[in-house]
């Protein structure tokens, strides 16, 4: 896990460019926080004003670190795909099946809230491509793991289990209960031997 959490720190300095000094990385850090809830809140459209007023900025020093409306996309994007990295490891000492379905569990969350902001960003983009290289790094070795222990389909691969869970989190449900019963439902196909009802 250790391993996982250097690579996700790697991947947000060289695509983040986060400042070094304390109080230029403090304003970093509030625009990047102001802008995630924003974007919760109010969508992609939110206005780049609104942002800097929720991080008690200038909008002269949004532009200074983020130039363009894209770069601060792409800021937030890999702020959380590090987030989920790292979660990982908050989950490494379960055992194997509890792990890997907590884990999941944390991806659907994760990728209902920033389905809109991938769309902003191009499927085939170096920062997605990148940010993709971290997910499977941080998936893989849980459903290995889990294969290993004879708790997880040993013909499931870490794309086929992506793809499952990206096609629950695509859909809109009427209450949130229910996308969390479909995951269970999808988890319990993944399980080996099946769940017992």
């Amino acid at each position: 896990m250790t391993s996982v959490m250097a690579s996700a720190d790697q991947l947000g300095e060289y695509l983040t460019r986060r400042p070094k000094r304390a109080d230029a990385r403090r304003n970093y850090d509030a625009l990047v926080a102001a802008a995630r809830e924003a974007f919760a809140a109010g969508g992609v459209d939110t206005s780049l004003e609104e942002i800097a007023r929720r991080a008690g900025v200038g909008i002269g020093t949004l532009y200074r670190n983020f130039p363009s409306r894209r770069e601060l996309f792409e800021a937030v994007y890999v702020d959380e795909v590090q987030a989920l990295s790292r979660s990982a490891a908050d989950v490494a000492h379960l055992p194997p099946w509890d792990a890997l379905a907590a884990w999941l569990n944390r991806f659907v969350a994760y990728a209902a809230t920033k389905r809109a902001l991938a769309e902003e960003l191009a499927h085939n983009s170096e920062v997605f491509r990148r940010c993709r290289i971290e997910i499977y790094a941080a998936g893989e070795p849980m459903l290995r793991r889990a294969q290993e222990a004879g708790v997880a389909r040993a013909d499931a691969t870490f794309d086929d289990v992506l793809r499952l869970i990206s096609g629950i989190v695509a859909f809109q449900f009427p209450e949130p209960g229910q996308r969390d019963r479909v995951l269970a439902i999808a988890l319990d196909g993944l399980r080996y031997p099946a769940a017992q009802g």
